[in-house]
């Protein structure tokens, strides 16, 4: 894959992700994919309160062999299919659960917008890609956007993909708050 193809997708895979509906911001991500970390408790399997390599291998090991499904040692695609949307529908039991704030088993528009990953908006994001404020965003801007996008995530130490994620954590285009 070339550098710019690689800028690109940085760049329209959060952008996609923030501007489509949470329930379908699947990503490691969002989280921005909702590949959930796991917890202390599930990584400490003796209970001693002491996380050891040992049994992040572990962990490692065991969510393996769960998707293998046919002991081969080896993952294929229909595998990781059915592994990943496991964890699709874990996480929408979990979103459903947290949001469906009347309990009638769907999601309002006002109940998805609660759902909304924290951070700049899709306006602001957009603005802050529109550098000269002619309300399009230009190849040149956009260019700009994911370079700029590309050394923030670098300078993160890797939190980009799978770290926390305050406020704007990834997502602030090279510019200040208030630009």
């Amino acid at each position: 894959m070339s550098t710019k193809k690689a800028l690109m997708l940085s760049v329209l895979i959060p952008v996609g992700l923030a501007l489509a509906l949470p329930v379908a911001a699947m990503g490691p991500g969002g989280r921005g994919g909702d590949m959930e970390r796991p917890s202390f408790t599930e990584l400490d399997a003796d209970g001693n309160g002491e996380l050891t390599l040992e049994e992040m291998l572990a962990h490692r090991e065991a969510r393996f062999a769960e998707a293998d499904t046919d002991g081969d040692g080896n993952l294929s695609r229909d595998e990781m299919i059915a592994a990943a949307m496991g964890r699709v529908e874990a996480s929408i039991d979990r979103r459903m659960e947290r949001f469906d704030d009347n309990e009638d088993g769907m999601l309002s528009a006002n109940e998805l917008d609660d759902m909304r990953p924290r951070g700049p908006g899709p306006e602001r994001l957009f603005s802050r890609m529109d550098e000269d404020g002619d309300g399009v965003v230009s190849a040149e801007e956009f260019e700009t956007a994911a370079a700029n996008m590309m050394q923030r995530r670098s300078g993160m130490g890797g939190q980009g993909r799978h770290g926390g994620g305050g406020e704007g954590h990834g997502w602030r285009w090279g510019q200040s708050d208030e630009g």
